[in-house]
């Protein structure tokens, strides 16, 4: 009935994880152009494959799963106390819009 010996798993998982980080914190990434957004998924599921292929599933997710390092480092530690922005909620604005070299005049017509 199910099976889930095939790299339909991992581009599953991988494909979860974006959904849910789209749907959750994807107004973090208002400003981030749509090519490197789409180019960062497909990156993903490429390596996270290829480490599937080459060492196994439980290599690649292990990788996958380690990722959750960086993100409670970045979130939880760089982003509060080195540069004063919330980790979470992004605030102060203008801050965080600085943090991204974003324009800080969201109104503009450019």
């Amino acid at each position: 009935m199910w099976v889930t010996e095939s790299l339909w798993f991992e581009i599953a998982v991988v494909s979860i994880i974006y959904a849910l980080g789209n749907i959750l914190m994807g107004h973090f990434e208002e400003r981030t152009n749509k090519i490197r957004r789409v180019g960062k998924y497909l990156l993903t599921i490429i390596v996270v494959c290829l480490i599937s292929v080459y060492f196994g599933r439980l290599v690649a997710m292990i990788v996958l799963s380690l990722f959750i390092f960086p993100l409670l480092y970045i979130h939880a530690y760089y982003l509060p106390i080195k540069k004063g922005i919330n980790g979470w909620t992004g605030e102060p604005k203008s801050k965080y819009y600085e943090f991204r070299n974003w324009n800080k005049d969201i109104f503009s017509n450019k």
